[in-house]
């Protein structure tokens, strides 16, 4: 018996070692050939199904190690495994029913095959090939996988995925044109598809692999390439699932964050976006900020464009939501720049939230006070109709004012000849009204106290 088991075994072995010298020499014809055959690559495709059909045959050892090849007829041309509901298109070639619905779904009028124009789209079910193979099947022990795969409600195939890594491969080439197609194809297809996305986590390398060109040459040698690869992490990062994934390897951040100094504003501003998406997670969160990257941040906001602006303030207010990232962000002078900023009635809304979230620290309240804020916030207050802006203003106004009583010289002023704190505590929403009657009450007694003095 054991005599048996291990012959069985150098069997076995001596057909995988023929197995793969047949595929090599097959995905060889198909690399070197520009014009390359479509039965070159049904015979890759099929030997590739036959290596690991014995694979799974060795992994069973209570199973026969014979492997019976499946007849050509019997693979989906799409995906080179068995099919498992054939159905015939209009050019009499027959596919696996999900696999050529895709194609179909994706705007494809011609057989994936022949190319033909095909006359309709009806699909034909193939009761007598479908017969045939579960037969062949139940003969020779073989069960048919599935070639395709649900993700975010879309359908993905073997194809898809062994496109992808194509492209990933692409992107080690030592060809820079070969490594730019590959990127701005990898960018589009993580744009429009919730599938290519998620099927990053599935790839081993995925990200490394995606950014491996940034850090050959330096992240801004190549400004178009560093840009279709920056966005394609944005891209990725939209993903729930990948935040963790991106963020948790080392090269990212510290690439993202040498994109907001180094890259066009397009990268900067997606690079920007990115961290944003990524912060999502309060463990990301620390990272980032302990990483650097509010200081390149915090310039975007004051020197970029529109767009650039919006998503670094984004990024900025994401960040400073955890206690340590406020420090850093006042110290790298974001109070000055957002100041600035709201002066020039650039941004509001954002940068009154960031305020409100950075008005817990200390010396950003003495920042405030030494920039004008009061006068600028009472200004707001007045003239603003939004109600998360006049909650924000108010809350900042009353930690200034508990901080600092020179200041409520200013806003008693302002109280006194417009009524703007009393109004807002009758038609304010609810934090705002307590906010307001707080500074009435603190208005109130150091009036009461400056005229005993």
């Amino acid at each position: 018996m054991a005599f048996k088991t291990e012959r069985g075994f150098h069997e076995s072995n001596k057909e995988t070692v023929e197995l793969k010298r047949e595929l090599k020499r097959a995905v060889q014809e198909i690399v070197e050939e520009d014009d390359y055959t479509l039965e070159s690559t049904d015979h890759a495709m099929q030997t590739l199904s036959a290596l690991k059909n014995l694979k799974l045959k060795i992994l069973k050892p209570q199973q026969s190690l014979s492997v019976a090849l499946p007849p050509r007829e019997f693979l989906c041309p799409l995906s080179g495994e068995l099919m498992k509901d054939p159905v015939v298109i209009a050019s009499g070639q027959s596919f696996d029913r999900p696999l050529i619905q895709k194609w179909l779904n994706d705007g494809h009028q011609t057989c994936p095959r022949s190319e033909q124009v095909l006359s309709h789209m009806i699909l034909i079910p193939n009761q007598l090939l479908r017969e045939i193979i579960s037969r062949w099947c139940k003969e020779h022990a073989v069960e048919i996988a599935s070639a395709v795969k649900e993700i975010d409600g879309e359908i993905v195939t073997n194809v898809d995925r062994g496109y992808l890594q194509t492209l990933l491969e692409k992107l080690s080439s030592l060809s820079l044109t070969d490594q730019k197609v590959a990127a701005k194809e990898i960018r589009q297809l993580t744009k429009r598809s919730p599938s290519s996305r998620a099927l990053f986590a599935e790839i081993t390398d995925g990200i490394p692999n995606l950014l491996k060109p940034l850090t050959v040459d330096g992240a801004g040698t190549h400004p178009e390439l560093q840009e279709d690869l920056i966005t394609t992490v944005l891209n990725l990062s939209i993903n729930e699932n990948n935040k963790k994934l991106i963020a948790e390897c080392p090269m990212v951040i510290p690439l993202l964050i040498e994109s907001l100094r180094s890259g066009n504003i397009e990268t900067r501003r997606n690079a920007a976006a990115a961290i944003f998406t990524l912060s999502a997670l309060d463990s990301n969160k620390s990272m980032i900020g302990e990483l650097g990257a509010l200081k390149p941040l915090i310039e975007l906001l004051e020197y970029g464009n529109p767009l650039a602006m919006k998503d670094a303030a984004s990024a900025i207010f994401s960040l400073c939501i955890i206690l340590e990232n406020k420090t850093r962000a006042v110290s790298e002078g974001a109070v000055r720049v957002i100041m600035q900023k709201i002066s020039e009635h650039v941004l509001i809304d954002e940068l009154l939230a960031t305020l409100a979230l950075l008005c817990s620290h200390q010396k950003a309240i003495e920042e405030m006070g030494e920039l004008g804020a009061v006068p600028c916030l009472l200004g707001i207050l007045r003239e603003n109709t939004s109600e998360r802006n006049k909650e924000n203003c108010i809350v900042i106004l009353y930690t200034v004012c508990y901080s600092d009583r020179t200041k409520l010289r200013e806003i008693r002023n302002e109280e006194d000849a417009n009524g703007t704190i009393s109004q807002l505590a009758q038609s304010g929403t609810s934090r705002a009204k307590r906010k307001a009657m707080g500074i009435l009450e603190r208005i109130n007694r150091y009036g009461n106290i400056a005229n005993t003095a």
